[in-house]
């Protein structure tokens, strides 16, 4: 990689490349105007210009000067040849911080003058290490060593130069995520993310705050690269801002990075998703009652329509087919729900852990919630169905029918697929009956 001329003098602030004076002292002070007029001497008859502000000075020593001149002078001619064969001298003589410091920015001009990038590289090093270089260059000298050091395939050396960035940038509330990016540029999003986890952990050591907007962003690099810390990511962001719309993100992105996720799923996430009023599509209400629908759960298919038409989701050309669909619930519904205290009845008696579920999932769809978590405790007891859609459904009902407790022990059985689900349900509980 090669930086280019002006961008990296900006960032540098190298100005004109110094010239030193000779001076009687031992150990002499000078200023940069001061080295810059001793190589850019004013034309006849007009006077240097005086520095507007206070210039920077230098402390050398007589051997320093003298060693550093000559690559100096060459580097402000633009001698390249000359500044290259000066260069060594100069390098062997620094002793001090500010010679160093000085030979570091003519490694610098030296490389860019040359398209040398392991010379700029080199220069870069010198100057961070010298300890002379001025504060503020010390953000954009970390940048372009972070840079030099990655395409040189050093990670090590360009994640600890992008440690330092984030460090410096005090004012940028986005600086880790800035240094995440710096990996994707570079097609390495694997490493992005290793970086972004390193540098979030280091911060959270370190007491320091982690913004919400720093953890969404970790959040999406994760989600885009389908890395497998991204659903605990999304909880840990939906921690901490709770917001309906957080809710909806985090219910679909468990539903697309879940691995078959079947229909008795896909309705215990709407599920949640209506707990936590993030409903807010279209697609949301449709699909949600088609679910509730193909499984004679008809209260909730004439609850999740009316909400739909309530909120203006459902569009007019979905409008017919919904409210013929709304209808025919509202039917089912006033019918089942009279044969229902019978089936309970039957379904706790017999021995079918099926008949058991199915009448508990009816009345959870009339909101009868203590009823049915009854059900699924006998079903659960009753066996022969996956306890962990039981538990899910039964710490769903426990929940909603305000059994807090109840409903934790519920949710903590669940293993398997199901279980990111059931810690959603557990942060649901946490952030709204607190």
């Amino acid at each position: 990689m090669t930086i280019s001329k002006a961008a990296l003098a900006a960032s540098l602030m190298l100005g004109g490349a110094p010239a030193l004076a000779q001076t009687d002292y031992a150990r002499p002070t000078m200023t940069e105007s001061h080295v810059q007029a001793a190589t850019q001497p004013p034309a006849p008859g007009q006077q240097p210009a005086q520095p507007a502000a206070p210039q920077r000075q230098y402390d050398l020593s007589r051997a320093e000067r003298a060693a550093l001149n000559p690559a100096l002078q060459a580097t402000q001619a633009s001698n390249w040849a000359a500044a290259q064969a000066a260069l060594p001298a100069a390098q062997a003589a620094a002793r001090g911080a500010d010679a160093k410091y000085l030979v570091g920015q003519l490694q610098v001009q030296i490389g860019l003058g040359t398209q040398n990038t392991q010379l700029q590289s080199a220069g870069v090093d010198a100057m961070i290490a010298s300890g002379s270089a001025p504060a503020a260059q010390m953000l954009p000298l970390y940048n372009n060593q972070a840079r030099f050091a990655a395409d040189a395939g050093d990670v090590a050396k360009a994640d600890q130069a992008l440690d330092h960035v984030i460090a410096l940038s005090t004012t940028d509330p986005l600086a880790i995520p800035r240094a995440a990016q710096f990996w994707v540029e570079r097609n390495n999003a694997t490493h992005a993310l290793e970086y972004f986890r390193h540098a979030v952990a280091a911060e959270e050591a370190a007491g320091h705050p982690v913004s919400v907007e720093v953890r969404r962003q970790q959040l999406a690099m994760a989600y885009r690269a389908h890395a497998p810390e991204t659903l605990a990511l999304s909880r840990a962001y939906l921690a901490a801002t709770p917001t309906t719309q957080g809710w909806h993100d985090a219910l679909e992105i468990y539903r697309q990075l879940t691995p078959g996720v079947d229909d008795r799923l896909s309705l215990d996430i709407y599920r949640l998703m209506r707990a936590a009023g993030a409903l807010s599509s279209e697609r949301d209400f449709v699909v949600y009652a088609e679910l509730a629908n193909s499984g004679a759960m008809f209260g909730e298919v004439k609850t999740v329509l009316e909400a739909g038409f309530a909120n203006n989701a459902i569009r007019p050309a979905n409008a017919a087919a919904e409210r013929v669909r709304l209808n025919e619930a509202t039917q089912r519904a006033a019918s089942d729900r009279t044969s229902l205290a019978g089936e309970r009845t039957t379904a706790l008696a017999g021995s079918n852990g099926g008949s058991a579920l199915r009448v508990g999932d009816a009345l959870f769809s009339y909101g009868e919630y203590g009823q049915a978590a009854e059900l699924y405790r006998a079903a659960l007891q009753k066996g022969g169905l996956d306890a962990n859609l039981v538990n899910t459904r039964l710490g769903a009902a426990l929940a909603l029918g305000g059994q807090r407790a109840e409903a934790e022990t519920a949710f903590r059985a669940v293993t398997g697929p199901r279980a990111e689900l059931a810690q959603l349900w557990l942060l649901w509980l946490s952030t709204h009956h607190a």
